[in-house]
């Protein structure tokens, strides 16, 4: 008897034996995934903060008036959702991550370049909770202008530049390396900057970056809490009405997907100021000073799209698929909210006015976001075009512009779900070869000229007219070479058209306590200018 009852104490004390060393690894596990999404959070937490190794690894070429990138190596990684496991690891990624098709995902994850927790599995593997996937992409770019970015201002604690139109803030979408924020820390040496407020890609004029963490929270906060007078100067269609008028209809997120904004009783309050500058005959159009004294998203445009005196070239607000009145009075031809959006991503290439692609990857890989930023047309449209203001320590020690033109990794979106890039070697950029040119057909759904303002996607790819430098810091070669498996490489895409990358938008003035900045005006900014016929 007393045997067996040592039996079964010997057997109940292996049982726990076994059960703690279970819960042991179960541990080990969790804390090595608890670990790696520390680190994900921490390399979100840097941007843009990015070593130099990061803006090394491509460079620069210049090109029929734009900036352009080579191509080059990045990975993009992020942990499962919830929706997500459970299904196979190719399913979700021909469904969810439309950039691609099917067969070009199972070719990625068989030749270990869409890998799980950093392994190769089979294309038919179960995503589980907390799985890290992670898939090197052959990465370009889109082009922007070749204008340059100028300096206002700078001290210790402020940097103010004029931006020229087409040129995003920060990294957003498909740009990484043609921001601005990349080109000041590769240019002017000035790298760890702090976003204060930020413009949409295509308007130009005033940006303000901080260069210590306590100037950006001053300056946010100022912002925030309207001390900051700011006054935009704009084109728009029509003879605008020679009396001020004062809007102050509440704006509505229509999207966050795809950031678009309307008038709407369940919309936000704000206000926007506008005085008439001039009128021009020639064109029909006119010169409008905007003064917003609230911040939301697109305040400017929408508010004028209101009127029925949209900006002149706005590819978004100043469209038929709002209806035969374009928005005006806020009729958008008894279209839903859902039908506007469904419209709005099948009649555009998203690319370039949504600030993303409607089959992106990057989409899948953002969140909403607040509308109510710091500072009008604060964001590049879409979630997938914001990223939180960096929170960085290090001041640039000086403004000496550097003889090599080097950028840093893409990256989607921002949000707690963000997928974070991990550097990889540096690709040489690629030569394509000769095919027929992609250009998506131009939207025909109305007579009116406006209808056909539609920005081709452009990714730099195709053999550059001028000779690429020689050299830089990055190591890239002077012929551009392809990779055999990336569908970017084997496409020809047409340049943009100088409108394709300016809307008559620009941040003139900013007045706070103590301070003030202006920008010079643009061209079109004059009453009597028309627009070029070869534009």
């Amino acid at each position: 008897m007393c045997s067996v009852v040592i039996g079964e104490k010997d057997n109940g004390k292996n049982c726990i034996l076994s059960c703690e060393k279970r819960k042991a690894d179960d541990t080990d596990i969790n804390k090595d995934l608890k670990k790696a999404k520390l680190e994900t959070k921490a390399l979100k937490a840097k941007r843009p903060g990015f070593t130099d190794d990061r803006y090394n690894e491509t460079s620069y070429y210049i090109e029929n008036g734009l900036r352009k990138v080579y191509p080059y190596y990045f990975t993009f990684t992020t942990f499962t959702k919830g929706r997500w496991v459970g299904e196979k690891i190719l399913d979700v990624f021909a469904r969810e991550f439309r950039a691609h098709p099917a067969a070009e995902y199972e070719r990625c994850i068989r030749a270990g370049t869409l890998t799980v927790n950093y392994e190769r599995v089979d294309p038919d593997y179960r995503l589980k909770h907390n799985d890290l996937l992670a898939n090197v992409v052959h990465r370009h770019e889109v082009p922007v202008t070749s204008q340059p970015i100028t300096l206002v201002h700078i001290d210790e604690d402020i940097v103010v530049v004029n931006k020229p139109a087409s040129i995003p803030v920060h990294p957003c979408g498909r740009y990484r390396h043609n921001t601005v924020v990349f080109i000041l820390a590769k240019e002017y040496n000035l790298k760890n900057l702090r976003t204060i407020h930020r413009l949409d890609r295509l308007t130009s004029g005033l940006l303000l970056f901080g260069r210590s963490p306590k100037k950006a929270r001053q300056m946010e906060h100022q912002i925030r809490n309207r001390q900051v007078q700011k006054e935009y100067v704009c084109r728009v269609d029509g003879e605008f009405p020679e009396d001020e008028i004062e809007c102050q209809e509440p704006i509505e997120v229509v999207s966050y997907k795809i950031g678009v904004c309307k008038v709407s009783p369940k919309g936000k309050d704000c206000s926007t100021v506008f005085k008439r500058l001039g009128y021009n005959g020639n064109s029909n159009t006119s010169v409008v000073l905007c003064r917003p004294k609230t911040g939301r998203m697109h305040q400017i445009r929408v508010h004028l799209q209101y009127l029925g005196y949209p900006v002149v070239n706005d590819p978004l607000y100043n469209h038929p698929v709002f209806g035969p009145l374009r928005g005006k009075g806020g009729d958008t031809g008894g279209k839903t909210d859902e039908q506007l959006v469904r419209d709005l991503i099948a009649i555009h290439n998203a690319e370039n006015w949504l600030g993303v692609d409607a089959g992106d990857d990057d989409l899948l890989f953002s969140k909403p976001t607040s509308d109510d930023k710091v500072g009008e047309d604060d964001c590049d449209t879409g979630p997938a075009s914001r990223e939180s203001s960096p929170r960085l320590e290090s001041p640039a020690p000086g403004v000496t512009p550097s003889t090599v033109m080097t950028p840093t990794l893409p990256s989607p979106s921002s949000g707690a779900e963000a997928p974070v890039e991990v550097a990889t070697s540096p690709a040489p950029p690629c030569t394509l070869a000769p095919s027929p040119l992609a250009s998506p057909p131009l939207n025909d759904d109305s007579n009116d000229a406006k209808s056909d303002k539609v920005t081709v996607a452009t990714q730099t790819g195709c053999t550059p007219a001028v000779s690429a430098p020689s050299s830089s810091a990055s190591g890239a070669p002077d012929a551009l070479s392809a990779d055999p498996h990336c569908y970017e490489c084997r496409v020809r895409y047409r340049d943009p058209r100088p409108r394709d990358l300016v809307m008559y938008l620009h941040a003139w003035k900013y007045k706070g306590p103590g301070w003030e900045y202006e920008t010079e005006l643009p061209q079109w900014a004059n009453v009597d200018w028309d627009e070029p016929e070869n534009s």
